[in-house]
């Protein structure tokens, strides 16, 4: 018998939102069936100011993924941006219970369950809990202790505690939508997932996703995260720059950044293009090196705080396997050179290899997806889109009687 997962990501952004529907035809195979994009007018620096306009796009961009997809969409798992949550070291120590001391995947649950008990702010709660090792008995390193003997089970794990007023804002956005929240998933864990070997993690990597109003920072070492950290700043900067430098739209700007933007004026193609100044009739033509001029103090001005966020937290020297930098600004030509001359680092630049989402901007979308699979989270079962008035129950009632006796 063969049953196939439905697993949707909803990538909510400053400047877009990102519904992505894979499929999971086994573990080591996901399509995608789906993409949505809708333009996120309710968002500032990852958080939301506008629920109605919120709701809006993330309707939008998921009733795009399900007609590219024929599926009908129920549940979603939700991205969290690092501007909101802190990262805690804690511990979990439990006995096991079984008579003939062999830890089970409760024993596990209940261990983890024992890292959350940690002091919080009034403002903040658990949004996830991230095993980093379990220790059996003195024994440590261990990454999955199910099956195996003894008495007393401990677990080193990080937890990652979100903002409680965004967080619900944010899930009431996506229920008001009419969809179901199946778990929060960090964005940088996520991009992590995908975008970086286990070789990486374990030398010493930086991952770096340059957002439209955000820029994450994550430092793995040991195979693990040590360090989260985001800065104020985004690809929406230059497209605010670009339209205060050439008087023109929002609109236009990005549109402008998207088609015709390089990272440098050196790198500019000759030519020019046409633009619409706010208040002129007529349309003038300006010059892509002028585009890339206005563009390239911005690019230096992002890898000027990041570099100085690394120097702050001393990780420069640890960062063996360099750093991988992902996010819809590294379209721009000749970004990379100038990262690794501002970061004087080795610097690399990723995107998703799956078909169909080979585009940095897709990044966070098809990590989460990825993350989901490698966790072992429960996915919604394949269910075929109805134009009738069939409600979902009946569907998933149907779908498993058809996979019974398949």
């Amino acid at each position: 018998m063969t049953r196939k997962s439905l697993i949707t990501s909803l990538d909510v952004g400053t400047t877009y939102v990102r519904a992505i529907i894979g499929e999971e035809r086994s573990p080591n195979e996901i399509n995608i069936i789906g993409i949505g994009t809708s333009p996120s007018k309710g968002m500032k620096e990852g958080g939301i100011i506008d629920l109605e306009k919120t709701i809006e796009a993330i309707e939008h961009a998921v009733e795009q993924a399900e007609r590219m997809s024929g599926v009908e969409v129920h549940e979603v798992f939700v991205n969290v941006v690092a501007s909101h949550v802190n990262l805690i070291n804690n511990k979990g120590v439990v006995a096991v219970n079984n008579e003939d001391r062999e830890i089970t995947a409760e024993d596990v649950e209940r261990v983890t369950q024992a890292a959350k008990v940690v002091n919080l702010p009034p403002d903040k709660e658990i949004i996830d809990v991230i095993p980093h090792q379990f220790i059996v008995d003195g024994y440590d390193g261990i990454k999955d202790p199910v099956g195996m003997l003894g008495v007393r089970l401990e677990v080193d794990a990080l937890i990652v505690a979100g903002k409680s007023t965004t967080i619900h804002n944010l899930l009431r956005c996506v229920q008001r939508a009419g969809l179901e929240v199946n778990d929060l998933i960090l964005s940088i864990m996520a991009n992590a997932e995908t975008l970086l070997s286990e070789e990486e993690r374990k030398l010493g990597v930086g991952i770096i996703d340059i957002g439209g109003g955000t820029v994450e920072i994550g430092i793995f070492k040991d195979g693990f995260m040590e360090c989260l950290d985001s800065i104020n700043i985004g690809g929406d900067y230059i497209t605010n720059d670009l339209a205060v430098g050439l008087k023109i739209s929002q609109d236009e700007a990005e549109k402008l950044k998207i088609k015709f933007g390089v990272a440098s004026p050196e790198l500019a193609e000759d030519g020019s293009v046409e633009i619409f100044s706010i208040g002129d009739k007529e349309p003038r033509q300006v010059s892509i090196e002028e585009v890339g001029s206005i563009i390239e103090p911005r690019i230096r001005e992002i890898f000027d705080f990041i570099n100085s966020r690394l120097d702050e937290y001393g990780y420069r020297e640890k960062l063996a396997a360099g750093i991988v930098i992902t996010g819809g600004v590294t379209e721009l030509k000749g970004l990379q050179e100038i990262a690794e001359q501002e970061l004087d680092a080795n610097v690399r630049i990723v995107k998703p290899r799956l078909l169909g989402v080979n585009n940095p901007i897709y990044s966070t979308g098809v990590g989460m997806i990825q993350y989901v699979v490698n966790n072992n989270y429960e996915s919604e079962y394949y269910e075929e889109a109805s134009s009738g008035n069939v409600s979902g129950l009946f569907n998933r009632i149907k779908n498993w009687f058809l996979d019974f006796f398949e």
